[in-house]
């Protein structure tokens, strides 16, 4: 993976990446789900390439000290210096004191992106002592960036054919999202590598595919989603790819779970000297594009949206695409959403404020806001900036939704995005856009082309010039538009991103 970065002289930022999957072999063959995959891909991979970019609105403030500084000056270095770059080793450990494994563990292994200053880079990345399990490789390739208080990682094995990849959309500051970058997928790896992936889970609820507290995960209805509950009389082999699913999809929540645990723990710690840090959050966004099955988790707004050709669906003899959201919208606009958030506090009618959770935040499940979450976390804010009658907490979950897409012959991309992009865009409008652009140019950066559109609609809403509006310092802008990262992940084999995209 290539990356450029370009800063403006007003300081706005902007971040791309492009990588695709080796094309060094030429011949192909049909695997058994239909579609074409390059020889050495022939087990597990379903994608061939994907492109990301990302465009600031919010000025922030250098890096913290939460966690004794470890996150800010040796997990992500120098992301607000674009002029100092610094390689992270490749595996670097950071102590966390967990108040939820004070009994039984000291530290966990965190090995977050590496970034060069605020550019996309991919870089080779040997993993430390890892026991043979899900997403263990000799060699990754590994990217990660900031924009504003967006941050985002994308982590490729060819080798195992996985895709991870992560958009963190943080909110108040942006120091929920940073600890996220650096700990998140690292923490996800040490709860795959627990489970048996050689044998059928025992577990009652793991062969019904229930979460670990006996619900149901999200399973988006579709005739081409595999439903990961089976009848009893499933054969073993299905019995256990079932299990191997669930297991994924627990391993997955149990280690946002355990993020959250260890980020408001150190919050706790450190509030005396840094109270902003109760209000901090992110939305999480986290898609694993593993052989064919497509897993998400999200909490808040940031959306995964499949295009995909439906039955009949050609027009003059080229293919219509439709958009299917493969990710819930966790917020107060949500019918649903809503109606839990007051189910959940039958005795506070102040629950929902002017359209917001405690009149304060939008978003019904975020990682961090500890004010919302704890009432000693609440009691360190003071002034207006305290939550009054703070009565049943937590008001904003997380509890992610989770869900699982078996990748057939018919999907063509994913589009990743926060929901900066969607302020401008509905899902079907991205998904055109990407699609026309994909077939104009088979070589270009659909993901670049995406922030182009926004920059324009957004500059024509506010009637400025596209010039005008990015010379709108960082912060300023935030007026006009969000923060917006996106990630194009096309399915299949076409190999067309050859290079980093330049900015827009």
């Amino acid at each position: 993976m290539l990356g450029e970065t370009m800063i403006k002289p007003e300081g706005e930022l902007k971040v791309s990446f492009g990588y695709q999957c080796s094309s060094d072999r030429v011949d192909s063959c049909e695997a058994s789900s239909g579609y074409e995959i390059l020889p050495d891909l022939r087990r597990n991979s379903s994608f061939s390439c994907l492109s990301g970019a990302a465009l600031s609105a919010n000025a922030t403030l250098a890096n913290t000290n939460i966690c004794n500084g470890l996150i800010g000056e040796e997990i992500l270095p120098s992301w607000d210096s674009p002029n100092s770059f610094r390689k992270v080793p490749s595996s670097p450990r950071l102590d966390i004191l967990s108040s939820s494994l004070q009994s039984s563990m000291s530290n966990l292994s965190c090995s977050p992106s590496t970034p060069e200053s605020d550019s996309y880079l991919m870089k080779s990345m040997s993993p430390t002592s890892r026991g043979e399990g899900f997403l263990n490789s000799m060699e990754v390739q590994v990217a990660g960036g900031a924009a504003g208080e967006d941050r985002v990682q994308a982590v490729c094995s060819e080798e195992n054919g996985w895709l991870y990849c992560a958009i963190y959309d943080g909110f108040n500051g942006r120091d929920a999202a940073d600890f996220l970058a650096g700990t998140l997928y690292e923490t996800i790896v040490f709860y795959f590598n627990s489970l048996d992936w050689e044998s059928n889970q025992e577990s009652i609820n793991a062969s019904k595919g229930l979460n670990i507290d006996g619900s149901r995960p999200f399973i988006k209805d579709d005739s081409n989603i595999e439903n990961i509950s089976k009848d009893a009389s499933s054969t073993e082999v299905e019995m256990s790819t079932d299990s191997f699913r669930h297991g994924v999809l627990d391993s997955l929540q149990r280690a946002l779970s355990q993020a959250e645990n260890d980020f408001l723990y150190m919050v706790e710690q450190e509030m005396e000297d840094r109270p902003d840090l109760v209000s901090v959050g992110s939305c999480v966004l986290v898609v694993l594009l593993h052989g064919n099955d497509l897993y998400t988790l999200n909490l808040g707004d940031s959306r995964a949206v499949l295009a995909t050709l439906g039955d009949g669906d050609f027009m003059n003899g080229s293919e219509r695409l439709k958009a299917i959201q493969l990710t819930e919208s966790h917020t107060v606009d949500d019918e649903i959403e809503r109606t839990r958030v007051l189910c959940d506090h039958p005795d506070d009618p102040m629950s929902i404020v002017a359209g917001k959770v405690k009149g304060k935040l939008k978003v019904t499940r975020a990682f961090g806001v500890g004010y919302l979450k704890k009432k000693k976390l609440n009691d360190a804010l003071m002034g207006i900036l305290q939550v009054r009658n703070l009565i049943s907490p937590p008001y904003v979950s997380t509890q992610p939704s989770l869900s699982l897409r078996r990748i057939s012959k018919s999907d063509r991309f994913v589009i990743v995005a926060s929901d900066g992009l969607f302020d401008f865009f509905t899902n079907d409008e991205a998904v055109k856009l990407v699609h026309s652009f994909i077939l104009s140019n088979p070589s270009g950066d659909p993901s670049k082309f995406l922030l182009e559109q926004l920059v324009v609609k957004a500059a024509n809403c506010a009637g400025f010039s596209m010039e005008e509006l990015m010379n709108i310092p960082a912060g300023r802008r935030r007026k006009y538009h969000d923060d917006v990262t996106v990630i194009v992940v096309i399915l299949g084999t076409n190999q067309r991103t050859t290079k980093a995209s330049t900015c827009v």
